[in-house]
Order: C-alpha cells, then sequence, then structure tokens
C-alpha cells in the first residue's frame, strides 16, 4: 500500500523485543490486550504477541488555524528526556461513524474543545495520531504520546480532561499502555 507524502505508516507491536518497557496495559473500555513485556514501533510489519498498525497523515479534523497551532507547539516524537510514552488504541461506536462529518467536528472541538484544551499540554507532550479504521484493524485510532517523566502529572490530566468530555462517550473500546525506556 502507498501513502502520500504526508502520511507515515507505522505498527505498534507488543511482545519479547522493543525498544519500550510496558509498565501496564489496561482496559478503560472494552477488552484488554494480552499482556507484553515490550512495545515497539516500526515502520512496516513485524511479528509479536498482538501487532496494531496506524498511517498518520492531514488531520482530519482541524482547521488550517488549529493545524498552525498545533505545528508551532508540538514537539518531535524521539526526544531523548522523553522516557514515558503512552499507546492509547480507540474504537468509537457505530452511532459515531454514522454521524454527518460536521456533526462529528462540532461534537469533538466546538462541544469537546478536544484541539483547544489539548494545545497547553503539547509542549511538555509529544503526539502522534495514527488512523486505522480505514486498514481493517480492530481500533479506528492509534494515539501515540511520549514525555519526560517530570511530565506525567500534566499528562494524566490531559488524559483524564479528554475522557470527561462528550465525545469519549461514542467511545467503545480503549486500552491505555503506558511505557517507559
Amino acid at each position: 500500500m502507498s501513502y502520500g507524502p504526508e502520511q507515515h505508516a507505522a505498527t505498534f507491536v507488543g511482545g519479547a523485543a522493543g525498544a519500550w518497557s510496558v509498565e501496564r496495559i489496561d482496559a478503560v473500555v472494552g477488552e484488554v490486550l494480552p499482556a507484553v513485556p515490550r512495545l515497539d514501533r516500526v515502520d512496516g510489519h513485524s511479528m509479536g504477541v498482538w501487532a496494531l498498525r496506524g498511517v498518520s497523515g492531514h488531520g482530519r479534523y482541524v482547521t488550517g488555524a488549529e493545524k498552525a497551532t498545533l505545528d508551532a507547539v508540538s514537539p518531535p516524537l524521539g526526544r531523548p528526556e522523553a522516557t514515558r510514552a503512552a499507546l492509547i488504541p480507540i474504537r468509537k461506536s457505530a452511532r459515531w461513524w454514522a454521524l454527518p462529518q460536521d456533526e462529528r467536528r462540532a461534537i469533538l472541538e466546538e462541544r469537546s474543545r478536544h484541539i483547544a484544551d489539548s494545545v497547553p499540554y503539547l509542549p511538555r507532550v509529544a503526539r502522534r495520531l495514527y488512523h486505522a479504521r480505514d486498514l481493517g484493524e480492530p481500533f479506528d485510532f492509534l494515539t501515540w504520546f511520549e514525555f519526560a517523566p517530570e511530565h506525567a502529572p500534566a499528562f494524566e490530566v490531559l488524559v483524564q480532561l479528554l475522557r470527561a468530555r462528550e465525545e469519549w462517550t461514542y467511545v467503545e473500546r480503549e486500552i491505555d499502555i503506558r511505557l517507559f525506556r
């Protein structure tokens, strides 16, 4: 499969090897993934106990102004001080996907303020969203975050803030995988 110039494929592989040690795997909603000691984020395919694939690319729900704001404050992945990470795969309900695009956007930002309320955390937390729904994967989105240990409390606040919003009421499966290296 080929991807456009702004798209990047990634596979998150849980198994016996990988750059990240797994601290915990919790089911927030729905079934948990099998426990593994390590996780790796790789380009392409790899074998493990489980593998989740996704593609990053253009923001489906962001305006041009929001993208410019996010780009200005988003740190890159792979910073040496970012020795903590979280992989949070999410699957939304059929009810969510039955909504028209403009209604999903209204829930995401106008009502839930997902983007606006996340911006203050981004200088401390690097993130990337991978779309997986169109690949036939078990999750719609794979959300990847990296941060320094001293920013772990801020990350916890961000996650709880987002889970308390209307947008989250459409989540039917979410796994919270915490990692360190």
